[in-house]
């Protein structure tokens, strides 16, 4: 199945998990994973939040930023792929003055439900 995600309208979410800025997206959903490409502006984080029921892969397309991972930070760029398992905690922040444009997947756990808020 291939994903076109330009024909999958954008949504920016200001604030995202209680952060700073906004990002920019397009979503794939359909019950089994939530895809996404996104743009996390500069001085925009995605605020810290728990993987109660999920995971999430998060791979770096471009730019650069770190991630606060259990309370680790750890530096982003290009090429990177940060990798939050069920039960931690992270938090993607944009620190430099261009975007960070990453890939996600976030599978859907058999056990889990999906958050009612992004």
């Amino acid at each position: 199945m291939k994903i076109q995600f330009d024909q999958i309208p954008e949504v920016v979410t200001p604030n995202m998990r209680g952060g700073l800025g906004e990002v920019a997206g397009h979503t794939f959903l359909d019950g089994d994973n939530r895809i996404v490409r996104g743009i996390l502006r500069p001085g925009s984080t995605i605020g810290l939040h728990t993987h109660d029921t999920n995971s999430e892969i998060i791979y770096i397309l471009a730019g650069t930023g770190k991630v606060l991972c259990d309370g680790v930070y750890e530096p982003l760029a290009a090429g990177d792929c940060h990798y939050c398992p069920r039960g931690h905690e992270h938090s993607l922040i944009n620190d430099s003055d261009g975007d960070l444009a990453y890939f996600a997947v976030i599978p859907q756990h058999a056990t889990g439900t999906w958050p009612t808020s992004p």
